[in-house]
């Protein structure tokens, strides 16, 4: 996923990362911390161009803020199709797993009956023999999530 980002996505991605970063503060600290004590009449050389309560930086700041919260949520977006499809992956190898360790309980048991030898006959064994069908799981899962999202 990582290689077919959209470019849209990479600058998203690296806006977010530079927003959450130490110099992204340090570089707004110095901007605003400028911004007032220019337009507080602190700094003698540069006349006040938004005079308190500095209306201006406010809708810089917001528009800002309005840019940068789309900006994570692109990225978060793009983070979270990239855990379901882990999610989804981890699920097919866990159940494949799972399909051969009970292939694996059934031989052994095989081995253990023609050999002779029996094992106080577990209850839970006959369970663990069960075979959990992979394709079986999906559907149900499947059909839980249609019936959650209404379709």
């Amino acid at each position: 996923m990582e290689s077919r980002k959209t470019h849209q996505e990479v600058v998203a991605d690296a806006i977010t990362r530079f927003a959450g970063s130490m110099p992204f503060v340090y570089i707004h600290a110095l901007l605003f911390g400028g911004w007032i004590l220019v337009n507080m009449g602190i700094v003698p050389v540069i006349r006040p161009f938004d005079p308190f309560p500095f209306v201006m930086l406010a809708m810089i700041a917001s528009v800002e803020a309005i840019f940068l919260s789309t900006f994570v949520l692109i990225s978060q977006n793009r983070m979270q199709a990239l855990a379901d499809k882990r999610a989804d992956l981890d699920l097919q190898i866990n159940l494949l797993a799972e399909h051969e360790v009970t292939r694996l309980i059934g031989l052994v048991d095989d081995i253990a009956r023609h050999l002779g030898i029996t094992s106080g006959q577990d209850a839970s064994l006959d369970e663990l023999k069960k075979d959990v069908r992979p394709e079986a799981v999906i559907e149900e899962m499947d059909r839980a999530a249609r019936g959650r999202s209404g379709t």
